[in-house]
């Protein structure tokens, strides 16, 4: 519940850590009853009571049930606001990190007072009360999701303000423009009108940087969700091996039985760094079965929206109408040409394959003996570092869809203003639509973003969190 004043006052608690056995767990208790709830049921061996001891401390004890039972051994650490993740009082209770004495702590806290926290809503509270904005706050979920280096590094950036500092430099040139033409319809003696030609020069400059900024955007989703990568070819041609030789396990099942991968299997695979979606699917062929001719149908729909296709071919026997239906697919596509078998000897000139696809990349391998693997990573690494996938390591980057729309919006807004002015209309309609450029931008960081918004983004994480 939110007061008058804007400040939240109920309190929320809910398991932080994972499910499962561990060392430690913990519960962790935010808002205004925080410290008198925990202090209820906390039992010191020296009688301290949480409401005297330090902020930032440790307190050993006991939490105890409504008959004084000891539920577990604990470690309590207090967090007085505004100096704490939610800028609220905040404790967290360590406990063993089982289910039992997990949910037995919580269930003590909801009994005293406190009520079971909803997906993300310690850090939609930090959000609330000013402590990140809306992009940091995403930010803290792909820090939690992050697969690779790069993309944690990206996430961190992201938390750490570098997004929303170039946003909101946008959007104070952008108010600032406001006010200088709004200064000058409300006092033209005193200020005068602003020039047509200044306002369309900053406009220009502000869309340049709002389009450097969106052009990011296929980088940061890439980084963040992965490379969307297909593995295809015809059956029995070695995709399911190449899938595990990457994996490094036997995820997919590998039979002689043509057609034994009917539906798609996925793994993330890091790959120098870098985060590779990649699906091993169904071969592609000719077939009468029901089943598998769904498959096929899902394989040729991924392949044509992956980010990177690894086309596999049986370099032990003659290419085949399905490998040259497919090579021939992979005309002005990212991709890799990987000849499979290589151990069983070559049945096709280097010459024959460079015809067919004279500008990809070829590397030979034998799934079954991992020949290859590491020329193959590297292949794959080199096609996304020399700019065919553009990702650019410590480069600000926009990483989501709606980051992306925003800059989309407050671009088209900036555009409707320099359309205002050739069409020589009075300025107050132009600064209709600088007002509404800044307002897509605000978006970005929440400081003008809906709520139905901002309930949606913190749904997506995890109770605790």
């Amino acid at each position: 519940m939110v007061s008058e004043r804007g400040w939240i006052e109920d309190t929320i608690a809910a398991v932080a850590t994972p499910i499962g056995e561990g060392g430690i767990g913990i519960v962790r208790i935010s808002g205004v009853a925080a410290i008198p709830i925990v202090d209820r049921a906390f039992r010191s061996p020296k009688g301290r009571t949480l409401a005297t001891v330090r902020n930032w401390s440790l307190s050993y004890g006991w939490i105890v049930d409504d008959g004084g039972e000891r539920l577990d051994e604990v470690v309590v650490s207090v967090m007085r606001a505004p100096h704490s993740y939610t800028r609220e009082d905040v404790v967290e209770i360590n406990c063993h990190g089982g289910l039992v004495p997990l949910q037995s702590i919580l269930q003590r806290m909801l009994e005293l007072g406190a009520r079971l926290a909803e997906p993300g809503e310690f850090t939609k509270r930090a959000f609330l009360h000013g402590r990140l904005d809306l992009s940091q706050a995403e930010a803290v979920i792909d820090i939690i999701r992050a697969k690779t280096d790069r993309s944690h590094r990206l996430a961190l950036r992201q938390l750490e303000g570098g997004l929303s500092q170039a946003i909101s430099d946008m959007r104070h040139g952008l108010v600032g423009l406001l006010a200088a033409i709004e200064a000058g319809i409300d006092f033209p003696e005193e200020v005068g009108d602003m020039e047509s030609e200044a306002v369309m020069s900053i406009c220009e400059d502000l869309k340049a940087q709002i389009a450097a900024l969106a052009a990011t955007a296929d980088t940061g989703r890439i980084l963040r969700e992965g490379i969307d990568t297909a593995i295809v070819g015809r059956p029995n041609v070695g995709k399911s091996s190449l899938l595990n030789m990457l994996v490094r396990a036997n995820r997919a099942i590998v039979t002689e039985i043509p057609g034994t991968t009917r539906d798609v299997i996925e793994e993330i695979v890091n790959i120098g760094g870098f985060p590779f979606v990649v699906r091993d699917t169904a071969g592609i062929r000719h077939t009468e079965d029901v089943i598998e001719k769904i498959g096929v149908e899902r394989a040729k729909s991924l392949m044509e929206g992956a980010d990177l296709i690894l086309c596999v071919v049986d370099g032990s026997t003659p290419l085949q109408d399905e490998d040259i239906y497919l090579l021939r697919q992979l005309q002005d596509r990212t991709a890799v040409l990987v000849v499979n078998k290589c151990d069983l000897g070559s049945a096709v000139s280097l010459e024959e394959y460079q015809r067919l696809l004279p500008d990809t990349p070829l590397v030979r391998i034998s799934a079954t003996t991992k020949v290859g693997l590491e020329k193959l990573e590297q292949t794959v690494v080199s096609e996304v570092m020399e700019g065919k996938i553009d990702l650019t390591g410590d480069s600000l980057v926009v990483t989501r869809a709606r980051h992306r729309q925003a800059l989309k919006d407050a671009a088209e807004s900036l555009v409707a203003a320099q359309e205002t002015l050739r069409s020589g209309l009075p300025m107050d309609l132009v600064a209709i639509d600088i007002r509404g450029a800044a307002e897509s931008l605000g978006e970005v960081t929440g400081d003008t973003v809906q709520n139905e918004v901002i309930d949606r983004i913190f749904a997506d994480f995890c109770i605790g969190k």
